[in-house]
């Protein structure tokens, strides 16, 4: 259990993270349309981004000057320097930013505080909402809704009915192969596709019970979120699913799930074929080498 998260570091995280969103707005606002530039890795990167970045990455740095922060748009750090760092801040200051420049305003602000390569808080908020999901060990997990606090879980899953959650741009395909098998093994699905974080925050509310990312992932999109499903979970309800692979390094393919209250809620015989799907869909990826 972390020594270091509490409500109150919550609520400063929070803070921040809503500053970063009203950077982003300033840019969503404007009349012209948003320059786009093209990172080394062919992802798309705006001024939006990096109004987010240095309001999130000047903050924390006051609030904590001994942890550092590794964004997606910090200057290269090698993962064989950060992962030697015991407590670090892993940030996505604007997870989204396809969703941001097609004006579906499906995007977040993602901050995590990560320790011994784990997420033990996360804050997740939706600018263009005013909401926010956040969570830390040994605090909970919140939905922030214009200023109100309420406790949030993921829920049980009854009677083989899924609703699956699935990004707009990625992995199509292999997304419908998965369902085709999961109802074939008894299971109706409802699927939902989105962008961002916002499909682990429906996970975490309650509304949603897989998301399935069969498409390459960053440590900086999932973290936050995954703190907030996983607030005081023990490990065998942890939600992200990943096959022999460290919680926070790169991976290719990531399945989260409600695994305790799926697996329990099934017949035998469908829970080794549901586990089997699930982890099937998950690859490993040597980690971040730059």
């Amino acid at each position: 259990m972390s020594d270091l998260v509490t409500k109150e570091l919550m609520e400063s995280v929070l803070a921040i993270a809503e500053q970063a969103g009203e950077a982003i707005k300033v840019v969503y606002d404007q009349a012209d349309p948003v320059t786009v530039h093209t990172k080394s890795d062919d992802s798309p990167v705006t001024a939006a981004d990096h109004a987010a970045h240095h309001v999130i990455v000047d903050k924390l740095t006051a609030l904590t000057p001994d942890i550092p922060v590794f964004s997606e748009e910090s200057e290269n750090v090698s993962y064989a320097e950060r992962k030697t760092w015991p407590r670090y801040w892993l940030v996505d200051p604007l997870d989204g930013t396809k969703e941001f420049i097609n004006g579906t305003g499906e995007f977040t602000v993602n901050i995590a505080l990560i320790e011994d390569h784990e997420p033990v808080l996360g804050v997740v908020t939706v600018p263009l909402k005013n909401q926010a999901y956040l969570g830390g060990q040994g605090v909970g997990a919140f939905k922030v809704d214009a200023g109100t606090w309420r406790k949030i879980s993921v829920r049980t899953v009854e009677n083989r009915q899924l609703v699956v959650v699935g990004s707009r741009r990625h992995g199509a395909e292999k997304l419908n192969a998965l369902l085709a098998k999961l109802e074939a093994a008894g299971y109706q699905t409802d699927m939902t596709s989105m962008g961002s974080s916002l499909k682990f925050c429906l996970i975490a509310e309650g509304k949603a019970d897989l998301y399935p990312r069969l498409a390459p992932t960053s440590e900086w999109d999932t973290a936050a979120a995954q703190a907030a499903e996983d607030a005081d979970k023990s490990d065998d309800e942890k939600q992200v699913v990943k096959k022999e692979i460290n919680p926070i390094q790169q991976c290719k393919k990531i399945v989260t799930t409600n695994t305790k209250n799926l697996f329990s809620k099934v017949h035998s015989s469908f829970k080794e074929k549901l586990e089997d799907l699930l982890m099937h869909c998950c690859e490993t990826k040597t980690p971040l080498d730059s």
